[in-house]
Order: C-alpha cells, then sequence, then structure tokens
C-alpha cells in the first residue's frame, strides 16, 4: 500500500475493503476477499487475545460447511467435531431423536465453537499474508456515499490514520460503529422481543451424546458440547432476571430436573450469565458504499444457532459481490446483496421464531395459557411422527432449504 498524507495530517493508505470487526463474519469476508485476489483491511478494537476466547455459538450447518468448502478454506478453518445430524429433543424426560440430515451427499455440519473457528480464520488470513490491525480505536467512516469512503483510526500505538477504499464491510456487530454510521432515516429496524429470558452456563462437565433440548413443566433447558470435556447450558428465566439468583446448587438441581436426567454430572462453572432473547432485522443492509454484515444487520433467537451461521451467508454473498466488480466490472451482486440476504435472514428468522414459541411454550404454561401449550405439543407430535415434518425440518436446520 502507498501511505501519503491524509488531510488531517495523518498517514493516509488505500485499499479496496475495509472490513470492521475480526469475529467470524469480518474474517471469513477477509478469507474469501483474499481467495478471490482482493486486497482488504481488517480494523479490530479488541486485542486478538480477547477476541480468539470469546464464546459464542458452537455448530456451523451444512450449508455453510459446504461453502467453506468451495472455497477451498474447510479444511483450514473448521476444527471441532463432525456432526452426526442427531438433535435429542426430550419432552418430560421421554427422549425424541430427530436429525437434520437431509440425506443430500457432501460435507455435514461441523461441531465448532466460535472461538475455534475465528482462531482459526485468523490464522488462515494472517499466513496467506492478510492485514489484521487489533486494538484499533476510536474508527470513524467517513463519505459513505462517495467513490472513495475513508475510515480514520487511532492504531495501537496511538497513531491517527486514514484508509480510503472503495468498500467498507460493517461486521463488528449490533453495538459496533458501522451500523451507528448510517443516518437515523435509512434503516428501518424490525424488533421483537420475545419476553424470555435465558440463563447461560458453560462448565466443565462431560457434553452430551447429541446437543439437547427439553420441555417441562418447570420450563426450557438446553445442554449442548462445547468441547470433549466442557458443556454449555440454557435455563429459561425471567427476562432480566439476575445470574447472582443462581448459585451452583440451584443450577444443578434446575438442570437435572427440568433435563430429565437425576444422574446428570456437574463439574465447575466457569462462566455464567442472563440474557432477553430477541431479534432485530436492519433493512435495507446496505448503505452507499457500507455493507453491513452478520449481527451488524441483524439478530436472532438463539434457538436454532442461525446468528452466525447467518453472519456466513452474508459474508459470502458480499465477498461474491465484490469479486464480480473487481474482476468483471459486473454490480449486480452489488445491487442485490440487501435483498438477497435478508430473504434468508426472514426465512432463519421464522425458523428460530417457530423453534422458540414451540419448545417453551409446550413447557411451562404460566405465560403462554393452556390452548397454546398443547398447540405447541401438537407441533413436536407432528415432527416427531411425520416424515414430511421432519424432512421440512432437516432442510431449515441445515441452511439448505431453498431461502
Amino acid at each position: 500500500m502507498t501511505v501519503e498524507a491524509g488531510e488531517l495530517g495523518e498517514p493516509s493508505e488505500s485499499t479496496t475493503v475495509v472490513v470492521i470487526g475480526a469475529g467470524p463474519a469480518g474474517l471469513t469476508v477477509a478469507n474469501l476477499l483474499r481467495r478471490s485476489g482482493v486486497d482488504c483491511v481488517v480494523l479490530e478494537r479488541r486485542s486478538r487475545e480477547y477476541v480468539a476466547q470469546r464464546q459464542r455459538a458452537g455448530i456451523v450447518e451444512t450449508r455453510a460447511v459446504r461453502m467453506f468448502d468451495s472455497w477451498g478454506l474447510a479444511d483450514r478453518v473448521l476444527g471441532g467435531i463432525p456432526y452426526d445430524g442427531i438433535l435429542e429433543i426430550r419432552v418430560d424426560g421421554e427422549t425424541h431423536l430427530v436429525t437434520d440430515s437431509d440425506g443430500s451427499e457432501g460435507p455435514q455440519a461441523r461441531l465448532c465453537p466460535q472461538q475455534v473457528l475465528v482462531q482459526k480464520l485468523t490464522a488462515a488470513y494472517l499466513d496467506d499474508g492478510g492485514d489484521v490491525r487489533f486494538e484499533a480505536a476510536d474508527v470513524s467512516l467517513h463519505d459513505l456515499t462517495d467513490d472513495r469512503p475513508t475510515v480514520r483510526y487511532r492504531a495501537a500505538d496511538g497513531t491517527l490514520r486514514t484508509i480510503a477504499c472503495t468498500f467498507v464491510a460493517g461486521c463488528d456487530g449490533d453495538h459496533g460503529v458501522s451500523r451507528t454510521a448510517v443516518p437515523d432515516d435509512v434503516l428501518t429496524a424490525h424488533a421483537f422481543d420475545h419476553g424470555i429470558g435465558w440463563l447461560t452456563v458453560l462448565a466443565d462437565a462431560p457434553p452430551p451424546a447429541h446437543p439437547l433440548l427439553a420441555v417441562s413443566p418447570q420450563g426450557f433447558a438446553a445442554h449442548f458440547p462445547r468441547g470433549p470435556h466442557s458443556s454449555r447450558y440454557y435455563l429459561q428465566c425471567p427476562p432480566d432476571d439476575d445470574p447472582g439468583a443462581w448459585p451452583d446448587l440451584r443450577v444443578w438441581d434446575a438442570l437435572r430436573t427440568r433435563l430429565g436426567d437425576p444422574d446428570l454430572a456437574s463439574g465447575p462453572i466457569t462462566d455464567s450469565e442472563t440474557f432477553r432473547l430477541r431479534s432485530l432485522v436492519h433493512d435495507p443492509m446496505q448503505y452507499g458504499r457500507l455493507f453491513l454484515v452478520g449481527d451488524a444487520a441483524h439478530i436472532v433467537s438463539p434457538m436454532g444457532g442461525k446468528g452466525m451461521n447467518l453472519a456466513l451467508y452474508d459474508a459470502d454473498v458480499f465477498a461474491r459481490a465484490v469479486r464480480g466488480f473487481v474482476h468483471d466490472n459486473d454490480d449486480t451482486g452489488l445491487r442485490t446483496y440487501s435483498q438477497r440476504c435478508l430473504r434468508r435472514v426472514w426465512n432463519d428468522q421464522e425458523f428460530s421464531h417457530w423453534l422458540t414459541r414451540t419448545l417453551h411454550d409446550a413447557g411451562d404454561a404460566t405465560d403462554a395459557g393452556p390452548f397454546h401449550r398443547s398447540l405447541a405439543r401438537a407441533r413436536l407430535d407432528r415432527l416427531f411422527t411425520s416424515p414430511a415434518a421432519g424432512g421440512a425440518f432437516a432442510e431449515l436446520m441445515t441452511g439448505l432449504d431453498p431461502a
């Protein structure tokens, strides 16, 4: 890159794409652009150590695995355990096994915690000569409707810097600077509060044989693997509950009751927090030369594991659009980016909402009432007994549905 004096006197550089954020969305964008021969710079406000240890989702769906495979990256960036496609839904202690396999050939979903994916994406990008700048503070976006927008930031050494670019990929999440750089009257926010809280618990305890979702009169619970010797648990709770109200003994008692497993092995709890289940979609997902990717554009209830996978989908669509523009002077992908992404976003929002309501309403009827509880149980019965319902569920879980 050529370094010159910027208009404010700070060093000025030039690249094709500035990627804001080094989470799964940003690092996937960066790797795919690198594979496309498109230069980019990644700016991340946190340290590399912090980003690498951030705990989040654990299943990379089949569609996303095949996406990485199509770019020649699957073996490099997807660690973890191959997922056999079996999901256990336990209703009042009774086990029902459902599959998200649609019978198609090709790579299948992986159990891959976010921190593992981020670590491998970071290593792959840097090994290929990529440019990631951690601890980039005071990031600001300028002239986004011009042909050459600029991004300013303060480097880790305190130096103010400016990067001129052709596009900005806003991959810095729901509370990042990218979306706030868009004027208030440009985006329409569609928000929904599910009125449900979860206590999420990370513990050094044996993982389940299969990802487990449990329905009981005491409320929803879940148990997911997070490695060979660790587990992530979820417990339904009031939306504004205090994690301090959940001492270890109460957590394990509730899990054994709701999971219908009085012999559930416990272990040291290493992290716990409460959060509200909410959904949010911003439309459109672009403004001028800024393209919002992942959580910067949409938040999905965690039920169904769609949040990270939607971010990976956005990243793929964006990278292909930029590649088409740079190499073929074709702006079709850029013009249709928001429309294409939002079609999948709403499809996955609907599935996540359906699964959220079904598994919560089918348990504790205090909020839903007996009518909705019976409706939810009828949906589950159909899922367990109807091949057609099972096939539709598998399509949506794998991400291989037509959306």
